[in-house]
C-alpha cells in the first residue's frame, strides 16, 4: 500500500456516527461505516445508493410525486473517500418524470443512478398485493453476520435472521444506528435504500471468504408500489447461479407494515 493510500484511509476510517459527510456542492465524503465487503479502499452499494437516493429526492422536487422506481448501475470501483453527486433531469412531464445521478470519484464514473418519479393519487378502492407477509424483526434471531463477510459496512448494521435461512433462500431484517448524512435528516426512502444492497451478501450459495468463488453485483433495480417506511428493512431473498457465470439476487422488500417492493442484482460469478 502506497503512504498517500494510507493517509487518505486514515481519514476515511475516522469513525463518525454517519455514512456521509456533506462538503458542499454536491461534494461529499465517506466514512469508514461506508467500507465495503469485497476490498478495503472501496465502498459498500448500499450506503452508496442511500446517497444517490437522496441527492435524486432533492433535485427539483414535487409534493405531488413519489419515487416509484430506482435503477443503478455500477461502472465501477466506488472508491472510498471524496467524491461528487452531480443530478440531472432525463424526461420532465406532468404526471411522470426520469432523472439521474451520477457519482463520480477521481475522475471516473463509480455508479449511475436514475429514478421514475410519479404523480401520486388515491387508488385504495383496487389497492392489493400478491407478496405475503414475512415473520418480521421481532421473530428473528440476531446474527453476528461480520463473522461472515468483513468491512466497516457489515460492522455498522444489526442483521437479524428469520427461520429457515439457508444458501440460496431466506429472510433478514437489517437496520442501523448510523445517521445517512451528518448534521442533515435524511428521508426514510433513502435511509432504506441505503440498506437494500446487502440483499446480495444475506443468504450467499457459497461461502464469501472461502478463496474460490466472489459474486459481485453490477446493478440494483428497486420497484416499490407503496412508500416504505419505519426504521427496519426486511429482506425476503433468493439467489441463483446459472452455468455460465452470471447470478441474480432477487428480493421482495419489507418495512415493518408489510410488503413494499421488489429489487433485483445481476451477478458476476467467478472463480478465483
Amino acid at each position: 500500500m502506497t503512504h498517500q493510500l494510507e493517509e487518505e484511509l486514515d481519514k476515511i476510517l475516522a469513525n463518525g456516527d454517519f455514512y456521509f459527510e456533506e462538503l458542499g456542492e454536491g461534494h461529499y465524503r465517506s466514512s469508514w461505516h461506508t467500507q465495503g465487503a469485497w476490498n478495503p479502499h472501496e465502498q459498500h452499494m448500499a450506503p452508496a445508493s442511500g446517497i444517490l437516493t437522496h441527492a435524486l429526492e432533492n433535485f427539483q422536487p414535487r409534493d405531488d410525486m413519489r419515487i416509484a422506481r430506482l435503477s443503478f448501475e455500477i461502472h465501477g470501483l466506488i472508491h472510498a473517500g471524496e467524491f461528487e453527486v452531480t443530478t440531472r433531469m432525463i424526461r420532465p412531464g406532468r404526471t411522470i418524470e426520469l432523472i439521474e445521478a451520477e457519482m463520480t470519484a477521481k475522475g471516473r464514473t463509480s455508479i449511475v443512478a436514475r429514478a421514475w418519479r410519479v404523480i401520486t393519487a388515491d387508488s385504495t378502492a383496487v389497492a392489493g398485493t400478491e407478496d405475503a407477509e414475512v415473520p418480521g424483526p421481532e421473530d428473528s434471531e440476531p446474527q453476528n453476520i461480520s463473522a461472515q463477510w468483513p468491512g466497516g459496512y457489515i460492522r455498522s448494521i444489526e442483521f437479524r435472521a428469520a427461520p429457515g435461512r439457508r444458501p440460496g433462500k431466506g429472510i433478514a431484517w437489517l437496520r442501523t444506528p448510523y445517521a445517512l448524512l451528518d448534521g442533515v435528516q435524511a428521508s426514510r426512502l433513502a435511509s432504506l435504500i441505503g440498506l437494500v444492497d446487502t440483499a446480495n451478501g444475506v443468504v450467499p450459495r457459497v461461502e464469501p471468504g472461502d478463496g474460490s468463488w466472489m459474486f459481485p453485483n453490477l446493478d440494483l433495480q428497486i420497484h416499490m408500489y407503496r412508500a416504505p417506511e419505519g426504521e427496519w428493512l426486511g429482506l425476503e431473498v433468493q439467489q441463483s447461479y446459472g452455468t455460465d457465470g452470471i447470478g441474480l439476487t432477487s428480493t421482495v422488500l419489507h418495512d415493518a407494515s408489510g410488503p413494499f417492493g421488489r429489487a433485483e442484482q445481476i451477478l458476476t460469478v467467478r472463480q478465483l
